[in-house]
């Protein structure tokens, strides 16, 4: 079984109220059909599409202060892989309620 993790941010908020699509970030591994079926166990909903979008990770910077002078040390962040799954209509995951309760 697949770890599903919901993103939470404006953009994936407005998905899920508008369009009935929910973002998910995924293992680098999974596949649609994969992502599918764990959504389907996990929530109890029927999944229509399933979309796979891999976010490449940015340059990251940072000074390394040291004894005499600073040096600059460039890294990569991790890719991330997200999953936009649209559901059939009628069907809801309750992902962001709590945010809503505290309004």
């Amino acid at each position: 079984m697949l770890s599903l993790v919901p993103r939470m941010s404006e953009k994936a908020y407005q998905q899920s109220t508008l369009e009935s699509t929910y973002v998910f970030v995924v293992p680098s591994s999974a596949n649609k059909l994969q992502v599918k079926d764990a959504v389907e166990k996990q929530f109890n909903v029927t999944v229509q599409t399933v979309n796979i979008v891999v976010q490449k990770g940015k340059k990251a910077r940072s000074i390394r202060l040291g004894n005499r002078r600073a040096r600059p040390i460039i890294g990569d962040r991790k890719d991330i892989k997200k999953a936009y799954v649209r559901l059939k209509d009628g069907d809801s995951i309750k992902i962001f309620d709590e945010v809503e309760e505290k309004k």
